[in-house]
């Protein structure tokens, strides 16, 4: 059985794969022994890989010493072809979706949305090479920024869909971050379909629900495609 473990932002992802298949997965606040332990029970992991967007504390590298985990690294090899001009500042998790998206949707042009604490966008092509992408503000960080930068808007909260024109302040400030942000997807969607006709779109992260729901059939939602990603790795290094 492997372990898998992805370390973001805001929690922790865990996952048991047996070979390709996903068998069990949870969410920490934080990556600590006990608790990763208290995941796996009385399992026997064969192998295992830890991926942080943070800085290695001395209690995530007691978890990868007692595992014996690989540290994914920028300079762990992948089964795609990465063109990042700069590879050493590209996003663990972002090269990970990347990879969970080609294996998941083999011989395909694929955009992959990040959907998390900031909104980030990957492509890679037909030809599994990895182009590069964008990074911007994700949704909670824009509801963040309109109370932290100004003095009288408040702190909203991610609801349902909004309406396209805001009745109140707190609805006005829902419409301009859910639509803003949806038109900024539908845009990039449109913009690489001139070139890549055939193109498929997918999310992940925390948001990933919202934007499924919001764009229908124009694009497909899997919130574990990270962690998926990081098994290929893992398989890739063995």
């Amino acid at each position: 059985m492997k372990l898998v473990i992805d370390i973001g932002n805001t929690n922790t992802k865990l996952a048991l794969f047996d070979n390709k298949t996903a068998i069990k997965f949870s969410n920490i606040y934080q990556c600590k022994l006990r608790e990763v332990q208290e995941f796996v029970e009385k399992v026997v992991i064969t192998s295992s890989i830890i991926s942080s967007v943070k800085e290695l504390n001395s209690e995530i590298l007691r978890v990868a010493s007692y595992f014996n985990a690989i540290i994914f690294s920028y300079e762990t090899p992948v089964p795609i072809i990465n063109n990042y001009k700069t590879p050493e500042t590209l996003g663990k998790d972002r090269l990970a979706a990347v990879v969970g998206a080609a294996f998941l949707y083999p011989e395909n042009d694929i955009l992959v949305f990040d959907a998390g604490t900031c909104l980030t966008i990957d492509f890679i092509n037909i030809r599994n090479e990895y182009i590069g992408g964008r990074i911007s503000p994700g949704i909670e960080m824009r509801f963040k920024a309109l109370n932290t930068f100004t003095d009288k808007l408040p702190l909203v909260q991610q609801e349902k869909i909004s309406n396209i024109i805001g009745e109140d302040t707190n609805s006005s400030i829902i419409s301009g971050v859910q639509r803003g942000v949806l038109a900024e997807v539908e845009l990039i969607i449109s913009e690489y379909k001139l070139q890549n006709p055939d193109i498929i779109s997918v999310v992940t992260g925390g948001d990933c629900f919202f934007f499924e729901k919001a764009l229908k059939n124009s694009i497909f939602a899997n919130p574990n495609l990270v962690l998926v990603g990081l098994n290929e790795i893992l398989d890739y290094n063995e």
